[in-house]
């Protein structure tokens, strides 16, 4: 730390009083007394006096400030001689308010004007981001019939935990949603992906109301040396953001391998509609005007601190529009997505085996829907099939169904698809929002699911 050394003179100077002092006279007084005679050798001893007297002065504030010198750095150090230098280097992070986690940094360009420098962060939070391959097969129907072609899509992953068993990574759900086939690839180097670094990955639960989604990758399936590369994200916090904080974003733009670019926060809680896996999303996320583009969607947005505060979901396409990029801030999803981790992986039953709730004339409440009736969005149940597990657990007709077996679902296909993890027989938990005193409250049931027989035989 700086320590000041006072004002005090150091320099060993004396100062004397000559007593010199002027008075009045008369100048024919002066002129009428005898002259003096001059000494011989008078002004040669003159000289020598002052120089003696010069090289004492000298000698003595030599010693002086050598001696202040000495006390200066024996008790002060290296900071008395290069006290604003030292300073800044020598605080402590509370003192500075800087975060010992900073990783970013400021230098200078060529042309004297200061330049951001990301490479600390890039270092640093490479290794959580990973390049996600979807390959899924469309159905084609045409006049001379039906035809299927597989193709792939590209996007982008954050490593955001571990447990005992799996390697557990957050995405948007348009960028695992229909995948027959999802793969991960680790390429903390940024280089395209290769078969050694190339795993299988399922999906451990996905909330499309958010366009979000877990997928797991066994840890018996990745090599040591691998394993020893990756990172788990650290997590900020996204409500303390200020608009023009700098930003950076990490993906798989275009399916190239990772890439970066950087900017700042453009606009706070931007309110914005997307269209996801067939649904029309609203949600309220970061503007940034760091560059993001196909294939980012999925990928890491971060603070100057090499902090994850946002989830890159979708880029602005408009003709005349450029710079305007979005991400979900990661403190308003951060409950859901430790919801989706948690969630146990089941296999498909056989289609004869599969178990059915009991219901019928189902209807979507699509995000419109929602907003135009202030209804929750999710499936609306017209009917509750008498006799059967649906009604053995008391859901009712008008209830809403947002979530089965832990996983939110907000369209009939998605409870479908849910479903086929479930056998007849099994017991599965189902959340319902229902409508009591002019407002939707939330209910819990425990379905006991039945067979596709025992649906046909009670619709008779």
């Amino acid at each position: 730390m700086y320590d000041d050394l006072n004002n005090n003179d150091t320099t060993g100077r004396n100062y004397y009083d000559t007593g010199s002092s002027y008075t009045h006279y008369n100048s024919s007084d002066a002129m009428n007394q005898p002259k003096k005679k001059k000494k011989k050798g008078g002004f040669g001893r003159t000289v020598a006096k002052c120089l003696v007297l010069a090289v004492l002065f000298g000698s003595v504030a030599s010693v002086s400030f050598m001696g202040v010198n000495y006390l200066g750095n024996r008790y002060f150090g290296d900071a008395v001689s290069a006290q604003v230098d030292t300073d800044t280097a020598d605080m402590s992070a509370a003192e500075t308010g800087e975060s010992e986690n900073t990783v970013a940094s400021t230098t200078t360009g060529s042309d004297g004007s200061d330049v951001y420098d990301v490479s600390g962060i890039v270092e640093n939070c490479m290794s959580s981001v990973v390049s996600i391959t979807n390959v899924s097969t469309t159905e084609f129907r045409t006049m001379f019939g039906s035809y299927s072609q597989q193709s792939s899509s590209s996007g982008s992953g954050i490593i955001i935990g571990q447990n005992d068993k799996e390697l557990l990574i957050v995405t948007n759900n348009h960028v695992i949603s229909g995948a027959d086939e999802i793969s991960v690839y680790f390429n903390s180097d940024g280089d395209e992906a290769d078969e050694s670094n190339v795993f299988s990955a399922l999906v451990k639960g996905t909330d499309s109301n958010k366009d979000l989604a877990v997928i797991e990758v066994d840890l018996s399936d990745i090599p040591e040396d691998t394993l020893t590369t990756v990172k788990i994200a650290t997590i900020g916090d996204s409500s303390t953001l200020k608009v023009g904080e700098p930003v950076v974003a990490i993906g798989n733009a275009y399916g190239y391998g990772l890439s970066v670019t950087s900017g700042i926060v453009s606009a706070l809680n931007r309110e914005v509609t997307l269209e996801s896996d067939g649904q029309t999303i609203t949600s309220k996320l970061i503007q940034t005007d760091a560059a993001i583009n196909p294939g980012n969607s999925g990928g890491a947005l971060l603070n100057a601190k090499g902090e994850l505060i946002g989830i890159n979901s979708a880029k602005f396409v408009s003709e005349d529009v450029e710079g305007m990029g979005y991400a979900i801030p990661i403190s308003d999803v951060e409950e859901i997505i430790n919801e989706l981790m948690d969630i146990e992986i089941r296999d498909k039953v056989d289609e004869s085996k599969q178990g059915y709730l009991g219901v019928s004339d189902l209807v979507d409440v699509t995000s419109d829907v929602s907003e135009s009736y202030n209804m929750p969005v999710g499936i609306y149940v017209r009917t509750v099939i008498a006799g059967l597990g649906a009604d053995a657990a008391g859901m009712e007709a008008g209830d809403i169904i947002t979530k089965l077996g832990g996983v939110t679902v907000s369209s009939y296909s998605e409870l479908k698809e849910q479903l086929t993890y479930y056998a007849a027989g099994e017991t599965v938990e189902v959340i319902v929002q229902r409508m009591e005193n002019s407002s939707y409250t939330e209910e819990t049931l425990q379905v006991t699911l039945c067979t596709a027989e025992e649906v046909n035989a009670a619709q008779r």
